[in-house]
């Protein structure tokens, strides 16, 4: 019971610091030090418990949001991921548009992150409900639904790579599993609710009015490929790992689809065609290169502050009681595992801390419950996206750029978030069935 009311402080501590807008980076230390000493852990043993814990979160992640990132970046500055937009637009038509604007989501937001994709996908949303006069939430749900359901269930965003670097889960299966997981959560989050939330109807701001884009789009076969690149690589070499025979082809596939080797190739792709061949030079380049290592460094940080916590928890033994009590509560593992991610999500605020704070306490349950590490990072995703309020940044953000009150955010944002997370964990459980 000592062992819980520690940890119950040190998350209130933490959320403490969150409200007064302490860095996560330092609050996440500030908490993970004294947490450690409370819970037995000797001072020069704190120490190697710190070292780990950076050393382990940031091998086998760095190189991947990083590259992710820079991916990211290129596709945004390059005009692709407006060209994927347009053209997703022109095939569907005015009646789907709908299906239109979930698919550029879920498309636009493997390769970029939440906070980059909203922004750029934000003016093509207020530009098509000027056009069609339609409720901007009607368009505004799926699109943001997609966003979010990449962002906390699909590598390379920081979230699942965490997850499955601290649960040994295989990257190739969670991405295809997630895929699958994902399809449901974004339908029913998406279109279903963006359809019954067209009462919601704020009037448009002024942004992006006057916005006049005077340069030449890459093509669309070229943008659609790149973006996709990490996706088909990692998939092949599933698919050759599971169907190929050992041998050399075997061999490089696998090593094709390794998560860092598929980014980097996509992204030297992307600087080729999307850069270099269309008149781009090194310099400009260059500076797209360091504006996205600039902008993933503070999340960098965030996870290896999130690290030593976790390295803490698992030190301290924690791990142990928290199998124990699952088994108590007779509550299945996966169940377990988002219920208390949701709960350090309404509590923290955001999903990347909640991941990281989750990963320490219920990562032992994959090695003592027999769960399937892919799943449960995917249980944990689901719960990183339930019940955001006004401690979430994206939040705040959703309800300036569409103008609207703190009752109409919690009506549309709150509840499509709980939605995607509510319907992940059913997908999970489901797919738990299936593959058993």
């Amino acid at each position: 019971m000592v062992t819980f009311l520690v940890i119950a402080a040190a998350i209130a501590l933490q959320i403490f610091l969150t409200a007064r807008k302490l860095s996560p980076f330092l609050s996440l230390l500030v908490v993970a030090i004294p947490m450690g000493l409370a819970l037995g852990i000797a001072p020069q043993d704190l120490l190697k418990t710190i070292d780990a814990g950076v050393g382990s979160t940031l091998s086998g992640l760095a190189l991947v949001i990083v590259l992710g990132a820079i991916l990211g970046k290129v596709l945004e500055e390059s005009g692709a991921a407006e060209k994927i937009a347009a053209t997703l637009i022109g095939r569907f038509g005015e009646r789907n548009i709908q299906w239109a604007l979930l698919l550029t989501g879920f498309l636009v937001g493997i390769p970029l992150y939440f906070n980059a994709g909203f922004i750029i996908l934000v003016p093509l949303i207020f530009s098509l409900a000027r056009q069609t006069g339609l409720p901007v939430l009607y368009l505004a749900i799926p699109t943001v639904a997609s966003l979010s359901t990449t962002h906390c269930f699909l590598p390379p965003h920081p979230g699942p790579v965490v997850l499955v670097n601290a649960f040994g889960a295989d990257m190739g299966r969670t991405l295809l599993n997630g895929i699958v997981m994902a399809i449901p959560a974004v339908v029913f989050a998406g279109p279903f609710l963006g359809r019954r939330m067209q009462g919601i109807n704020p009037p448009l701001p002024d942004l992006f009015t006057s916005t006049t884009v005077h340069r030449e789009l890459p093509g669309a076969w070229c943008s659609f490929l790149v973006a996709l690149s990490p996706v088909l690589l990692i998939s092949i070499s599933v698919a050759a790992d599971a169907l190929l025979p050992e041998g050399r082809v075997r061999t490089a596939l696998l090593f094709l689809g390794n998560p860092t080797v598929a980014l980097l190739i996509s992204t030297l792709a992307a600087f080729w065609w999307l850069g270099y061949r269309r008149g781009v030079g090194l310099g400009e380049q260059t500076r797209w290169l360091n504006a996205a290592i600039s902008g993933i460094a503070v999340i960098l940080l965030i996870i290896t502050a999130g690290g030593v916590f976790k390295q803490v928890l698992v030190d301290s033994g924690v791990g142990a009681q928290i199998a124990a009590l699952s088994a108590t509560w007779q509550m299945p593992p996966l169940v377990f595992a988002w219920l208390a991610t949701a709960v350090l999500r309404v509590m923290i605020g955001s999903a990347t801390v909640a991941v990281i704070t989750a990963a320490g306490v219920v990562g032992p349950l994959v090695g003592t419950s027999g769960a399937s590490p892919e799943l449960m990072v995917l249980a944990v995703g689901a719960g990183s996206v339930f019940g955001s309020h006004v401690n979430d940044s994206a939040f705040w953000m959703f309800k300036e750029f569409f103008n609207l009150s703190m009752k109409q955010t919690f009506a549309s944002w709150t509840v499509m978030e709980s939605s995607i997370s509510v319907v992940g964990l059913a997908g999970v459980l489901l797919l738990d069935l299936v593959l058993r």
